[in-house]
């Protein structure tokens, strides 16, 4: 869908490509579809290579203050060395697999404000690369990242926000340099309570999730936070009733640190 003039290192008279995603909705551990189309100009192109990949936009926090990057966090070759004639189309087909801790840009049917995640279609051209504009993919929960969502719903939590966040979570299988934070607002039966965090990180087989819990601060004590992490088999996930399971371990934190 997005189209580019490749004209710094074609010159005048260059080739132009195009990327349309077949399908943009995916779920992690899947695969999107899509075709990169090269529109020859006035005249005949080298192209060296041709490469299609996953880009994500992430907050870096440094001491100065923090600043979005993009973060290009897989990519795949779909095309070798080919010669463009002036006015021919090459067309290219491709399956781009979507690695399983990418984060969800998704949450009840809409678009999660802030994540940035979409295909980028490189053309290797003459030592230099182009890149073309970036192709959003909307990418849905896993049926076990949707079951703790939902939980959180049933408990009466509001969606805050999202983000990500250069970095890694200690402790999880993380392999990406980027971590995902869905932030909820806490209902009033948990009235010491702010707000909770969620990061998902898959693999094909088990996910790690780790909740954030921040304690409203009070009159004279600054807000604390509380961690939990536990791991989740994504083929057996249902056996566990999650309202009962976080409603138990907020409850049960809250009381210790007489939160509630």
């Amino acid at each position: 869908m997005g189209f580019k003039k490749l004209m710094a290192s074609m010159g005048a008279g260059g080739a132009s490509v195009e990327t349309e995603l077949t399908e943009p909705n995916v779920v992690p551990g899947g695969v999107v579809q899509g075709e990169v189309r090269i529109q020859g100009g006035s005249v005949a192109q080298q192209i060296e290579g041709l490469n299609v990949g996953l880009q994500a936009q992430v907050e870096v926090e440094t001491e100065d203050g923090e600043f979005k990057q993009n973060v290009e966090f897989t990519k795949q070759q779909v095309g070798g060395a080919f010669e463009v004639q002036p006015g021919a189309v090459h067309a290219v087909q491709f399956g781009l697999e979507i690695p399983w801790e990418t984060p969800i840009t998704m949450f009840m049917g809409r678009q999660l404000t802030g994540m940035h995640i979409g295909v980028v279609t490189e053309l290797q051209i003459a030592r230099a690369v182009d890149s073309g504009d970036l192709d959003p993919v909307n990418v849905h929960p896993l049926p076990a990242q949707q079951a703790l969502l939902d939980a959180f719903g049933a408990l009466g939590f509001r969606f805050r926000s999202a983000d990500m966040e250069k970095g890694h979570i200690r402790g999880t299988r993380q392999r990406l340099p980027f971590y995902q934070e869905i932030e909820f607002h806490a209902p009033e039966q948990y009235r010491g309570l702010n707000m909770v965090e969620l990061s998902f990180v898959a693999d094909d087989r088990e996910m790690d999730v780790v909740l954030e819990m921040d304690k409203k601060p009070g009159l004279f004590s600054e807000g604390s936070d509380s961690y939990r992490a536990f791991t989740v088999d994504l083929a057996n996930f249902q056996q566990t009733d999650w309202n009962a399971y976080l409603n138990q371990w907020l409850s049960e934190v809250g009381g210790k640190r007489n939160w509630f």
